[in-house]
């Protein structure tokens, strides 16, 4: 006779893994976990590509799978940065439109300085990478100019949501516009000049499917069932086209709705942010960072590099360069104007954040050297060394502005009384 079920023993399954997943969704949203996990994974790259188990790293990278007659047999490498990182782009759009539609950004004048910024941005990193690298004579590195161009969204929030607890939150807005213009002004770069072939029939194709997906988020349509599909075939189209398949996440995003009876761009947001953050992104830098030094001795070697040297120098002195004093001319001499809650300094540390570059300008470095490994290994080691040289650099700055935001909070709360009203706008007690 056999036993009945023991009904108390606990089940593999239980009404918790939901809740359990809603948690770690909230904590792949946080900024600075997913700059964690993306320096995780370029970190583990890193030590793999250069440990005695190397040839399986490429092995996997280069690894292909796809359909050939949809022109989608990739390597594991590609799908990562065509595929994974339109997600992203897409996330992007969809904040970048939040913050112009409903955000601070809807005042002209306030957005034209982080947008000229930008711009300012992109145009000194690539003048010293160029005039570098002509005076070195070695014209045939000009094809790289764009790599030190591009803003890295999450590492650079990420290190400023660690060391934010008291600079205003306009800075983070300020960054953030920056960081997106510059990256959808390198995604328009790397359609236009790394693109070997342009096929105009995909390319006016994919026009139909975004129309269709703005359609349907603007009459309200939700179902997975339906959007998905469409941003895949406007993805599959764009790849197909010759231009980066990213572009078609970014204007996606764009269709959708911020205001009225239909408004998804901050439910998609939410949802989609967890799998950019703990998945796309940290999966494209794991395979875009893995590059083989060659120990102290080839790391050394290849700083003497004019390619490495230009990249470096862009990141490091032209972001803050550029985008500072963009910024400070155009406010000087227009009506733009700067929030009333920064200071100068405040715009200085966030220009040295700036030249945190990482997803796009590895993106950019791989079509550039895509026929040469060594230049293409200078240029990862170029973007990872200035990244983390601008980084701390931008944290001395910031750190100290910190510190003078939180002794001004400490006063104006020691000032409050119970009520919470300054002591300064209370009466004198005679």
């Amino acid at each position: 006779m056999t036993s009945p079920p023991d009904r108390t023993r606990p089940r593999l399954l239980t009404r918790t893994t939901w809740p359990e997943w809603q948690r770690v969704s909230e904590l792949l949203r946080a900024e600075t976990v997913g700059g964690a996990l993306l320096l995780a994974a370029a970190a583990a790259a890193l030590v793999w590509a250069n440990s005695p188990w190397s040839a399986s790293y490429d092995r996997l990278s280069n690894f292909v799978i796809g359909w050939e007659s949809l022109h989608l047999e990739l390597s594991v490498s590609a799908w990562a940065a065509d595929g994974l990182l339109a997600i992203f782009f897409f996330v992007v759009g969809l904040e970048l439109k939040r913050e112009f539609v409903a955000g601070d950004l809807r005042d002209p004048a306030r957005a034209a300085l982080p947008i000229a910024a930008a711009v300012g941005g992109m145009a000194a990193p690539a003048a010293i990478f160029i005039g570098i690298n002509l005076f070195a004579g070695q014209p045939e590195n000009i094809d790289g100019w764009a790599v030190p161009i591009a803003t890295d969204i999450a590492f650079a929030l990420a290190v400023l949501a660690v060391l934010s607890t008291h600079l205003p939150s306009a800075l983070r807005i300020f960054l953030l516009t920056l960081a997106v213009v510059d990256d959808l002004l390198a995604i328009i770069v790397i359609a236009v000049f790394y693109t070997d072939h342009l096929s105009v029939g995909p390319l006016l194709g994919a026009v139909v499917p975004i129309a269709l997906f703005g359609l349907a988020v603007q009459r309200g349509y939700r179902q997975w069932w339906i959007l998905v599909p469409l941003a895949v075939v406007a993805w599959a189209l764009a790849h197909a086209s010759g231009v980066h398949a990213t572009v078609a996440g970014v204007l996606l995003g764009f269709t959708v709705p911020v205001l009225g009876r239909h408004a998804a761009a901050e439910r998609f947001e939410h949802r989609l942010r967890p799998l950019s953050a703990g998945v796309a992104v940290p999966v494209f830098a794991f395979f875009a960072a893995g590059v083989t030094v060659g120990g102290l001795s080839g790391f050394a070697t290849a700083l003497t590099h004019p390619l490495t040297i230009g990249v470096i120098a862009g990141l490091v002195l032209g972001k803050p360069i550029g985008i500072f004093c963009t910024t400070y001319l155009l406010a000087r001499f227009t009506n733009a104007s700067l929030d009333e809650d920064l200071a100068w300094r405040d715009v200085f540390g966030v220009a040295l954040l700036a030249g945190i570059g990482f997803t796009v300008s590895l993106l950019i470095g791989e079509l550039a050297f895509e026929d040469s490994p060594v230049a293409d290994a200078d240029v990862k080691i170029a973007v990872l060394t200035g990244s983390v040289v601008a980084g701390l650099l931008a944290a001395v700055v910031l750190i100290s502005r910190n510190v003078v935001y939180r002794r001004i909070h400490i006063l104006e709360t020691t000032d409050a009384d119970s009520d919470g009203v300054p002591d300064i706008y209370q009466p004198r007690q005679d």
